[in-house]
């Protein structure tokens, strides 16, 4: 039963993070090429990180092709689709917010099933949620939602916290799964709807010579 439910996470998460990345193609107003080549960068590139640096090897989409197929097949329909939301931005934010929570806590489940300690688990977590967002907005010439003012990798590595937390307590996993895909979908959604940003840093001026050496 948890097999599976871990299982359809990944598939879910694959999916909405290929959608994304045929959006931001679509907005850019690529061709099926870019379409195919973003989605795809976007749906398995996290969890190619991930697999690689807990030598989880050959990575994922290796051993099981179906996950480059659907790619491509979500990042093809999304050619053909991507104009019919009103907005596509408004739903590339939504999409990736789902995207981002779902492999915030499959990445860090991977890592446990791994063998990997609670502190690389939660920081596989965070990188498989976010490097594929890295990698569709350098590719889109857009500015990587990550360095924006909102917060996003705070979200992910809030439900990756969660779900390690739940998980080494003892909670059944499909709950521990739930629990963090809850609360950084949540944090997320929240600094989507109010405009939640983290404290940035404001230049100061320097100590002057006078209050260095008195």
């Amino acid at each position: 039963m948890f097999d599976t439910f871990a299982a359809l996470l990944d598939w879910f998460g694959i999916v909405v993070f290929a959608t994304t990345g045929a959006l931001v193609a679509s907005r850019k107003q690529m061709d099926l090429v870019g379409f195919v080549l973003l989605g795809t960068a976007t749906g398995i590139g996290g969890g190619t990180i991930r697999d690689t640096l807990i030598n989880a090897l050959p990575v994922f989409w290796v051993r099981e092709p179906a996950y480059l197929v659907t790619c491509v097949l979500v990042s093809c329909a999304a050619f053909f689709l991507a104009h019919i939301p009103q907005s596509r931005l408004k739903l590339l934010l939504w999409c990736d917010a789902i995207g981002m929570a779902l492999f915030a806590v499959t990445g860090a489940e991977k890592a446990l099933v791994a063998q990997a300690g609670p502190v690389v688990a939660v920081a596989m977590g965070v990188i498989t949620a976010t490097f594929g967002g890295i990698v569709r907005d350098v590719l889109g010439g857009e500015s990587p939602v990550i360095l924006s003012r909102e917060i996003y990798v705070s979200a992910a590595l809030g439900g990756a916290a969660i779900f390690v937390a739940l998980a080494t307590a003892g909670i059944p996993r499909e709950f521990a799964l739930a629990g963090g895909f809850l609360a950084a979908f949540a944090i997320r959604a929240a600094a989507l709807r109010w405009d939640w940003s983290l404290p940035r840093y404001r230049p100061r001026p320097g100590r002057t010579r006078e209050e260095i050496d008195p």
